[in-house]
């Protein structure tokens, strides 16, 4: 589809906002699009991030009667969100035992009935698969880094080395499972897990069982201090460690045989947990770590890289692309290490593969260019400082400046064009003051249960309120000059911040204007990026002599 047919349907979503107007899963949404041969096309967006126009989107919910009423799945997730606030893996851990057969006590009786009754209409294995799905999405727009983003997951399986179907995977500290069950997905592949929370052990177990993964072993545990699995060695050791804790036991471990490559400092727990994971691996055997960016440049991890480095142990480490972590907003690398086969026979002439994507979108493809990748020698790393940050080593005679320049221009130049289709046309109103009638206040929604949280935003629980319309006027200047602080920082006025009353027609017309206001405010912040990147790559292009003004 062209560009300009994809500006002329209209306002685009995506699957998870599809997800959220009919009050399902994202995995109904992919059932529907695999079953329904009538589901709309994508109106535009990549082959793994499709847009679809909102208008075809409603019509066909609306033909299917689909979202007309709240689904069974969200009353039991509200249900238990009501019960378990912020414990909701304690919630989904007893839940998973319920349908493993396991007894009912300790669980309301609220969620204990809607458990039964939807696994009478389903297979366990897709109640629950529905429940973590729901949980990651919760996590991610909350922030949280309770399960680790599916961004990462998809770069490490992306990263991973091939294994044989009877491979040992190991991650430990697992969370819930989602990437250990992810790169060791394969029926058949040995996974081993350990994760300090109880609640999210026996969740990640419950889990495995249910889906029929015998070969799946998750205990509860410290890793670090209490290492359940001291004689495994997998075959890849896969890890998301916890970023920033100096509380990790350096003390009561000084003396660790694991340490062979440096005692971590105290500010260094993500090197305990590398060297953890790499202890774990035999001859031949794959490390894979997921790490801040901080910890390839660290004055106080310097001994310990040079000996990842001079004993070629380090074959790759990947600067992954901003926003990869939702959890937090700081940059993040993958670290792919591999136990050396004959410790004494490293080859002095080996390279230490530098892949740089943070110039990329998180959602693009994980495969470099050609411009994004040095072998960098192993006598050039092991200088004072050891930086393994890619970004130091992509020498600036790789880059192709005039592709680059190109490639950008017509980027900026489409989303240039898709601007004017996006920004919405509006008629005059009514004048000054036309909707200072009645209105009501988010708390009144929120007791009146039309109005939940998921994160920081609100979201509409009911037929009767539309989200975009609820969000759209939370965002006027009227309600922002209410949550906004003496310190100038914003935070959402539950009390205070109050939105028109309107029926269902005028409050989707309204939403649908909200959300493509949104739609132009994010078209607007692609547009300054790109321009931003257009002039660096000009200015250093011009400035090395790649690129030279036109006679």
């Amino acid at each position: 589809m062209t560009d300009n047919a994809a500006s002329s349907v209209g306002p685009l979503v995506t699957g998870s906002e599809i997800a959220r107007l009919a009050g399902v899963t994202r995995a109904a949404v992919s059932n529907w699009r695999r079953r329904y041969d009538d589901f709309p096309a994508p109106a535009a967006g990549a082959a793994n991030s499709p847009l679809y126009a909102l208008a075809e989107v409603q019509e066909w919910l609306d033909r299917q009667r689909k979202g007309q009423e709240v689904s069974p799945e969200v009353e039991l997730w509200q249900a238990m969100r009501a019960a378990y606030g912020e414990q909701m893996v304690v919630g989904l851990a007893e839940v998973a035992g319920v349908l493993a057969g396991e007894p009912e006590a300790g669980m309301p009786d609220d969620v204990t009935g809607r458990v039964r009754a939807l696994a009478r209409a389903e297979a366990p294995v897709d109640l629950v698969n529905g429940l973590t799905e729901r949980f990651m999405d919760s996590a991610r727009r909350a922030g949280s880094d309770q399960v680790t983003s599916e961004r990462v997951v998809r770069a490490v399986c992306h990263f991973a080395p091939r294994l044989s179907d009877d491979a040992t995977v190991f991650d430990p500290a697992c969370g819930i499972g989602v990437l250990l069950l992810s790169v060791g997905a394969a029926e058949g592949m040995r996974c081993r897990g350990q994760e300090m929370d109880p609640d999210s052990a026996r969740f990640a177990q419950l889990r495995a069982d249910l889906v029929g993964r015998s070969d799946v072993q998750v205990v509860a545990g410290d890793s670090l201090r209490a290492d359940e699995w001291p004689e495994l060695r997998a075959d890849l050791v896969v890890c998301d460690p916890p970023a920033g804790v100096t509380e990790w036991g350096r003390e009561e471990l000084l003396l660790d045989s694991r340490w062979e490559l440096g005692t971590p400092s105290k500010a260094e727990g993500e090197l305990a947990w590398l060297q953890h994971a790499y202890a774990h691996t035999g001859p031949g055997g794959h490390v894979l770590m997921v790490m801040p960016a901080s910890v390839a440049y660290r004055k106080a991890g310097r001994r310990i890289r040079a000996e990842l480095v001079r004993r070629g142990i380090v074959r790759q480490v990947v600067a992954l692309p901003p926003g990869t972590a939702t959890s937090h907003a700081l940059p993040i690398h993958l670290w792919c290490l591999q136990r050396p086969e004959n410790p004494g026979n490293a080859d002095a002439g080996r390279t230490v593969r530098m892949v740089d994507l943070t110039g990329n979108s998180p959602d693009d493809g994980l495969e470099p260019r050609p411009d994004q990748v040095a072998d960098v020698p192993l006598i050039e790393l092991l200088d004072d400082t050891v930086d393994l940050t890619p970004g130091s080593h992509i020498r600036v005679r790789q880059r192709d400046y005039p592709g680059e320049y190109a490639a950008l221009r017509k980027k900026l130049d489409d989303e240039i064009r898709r601007l004017a289709a996006i920004l919405p046309a509006f008629a005059p109103g009514s004048g000054p003051g036309s909707l200072d009638g009645a209105t009501t206040s988010v708390a009144d929604l929120v007791r009146a249960g039309l109005v939940t949280y998921e994160g920081p935003e609100p979201v509409s629980a009911s037929e009767q309120l539309d989200t975009d319309y609820l969000q759209g006027f939370l965002r006027s200047s009227g309600n922002t000059r209410r949550a906004t602080s003496a310190s100038g920082t914003y935070r959402l006025d539950s009390k205070g911040s109050r939105i028109p009353r309107m029926g269902m027609d005028e409050q989707r017309r309204y939403g649908s204007a909200f959300r493509s206001l949104s739609a132009f405010e994010e078209a607007m912040r692609r547009v300054g990026e790109l321009s931003r990147q257009l002039a660096e790559v000009a200015r250093d292009g011009l400035a090395t002599g790649a690129l030279a003004p036109e006679e």
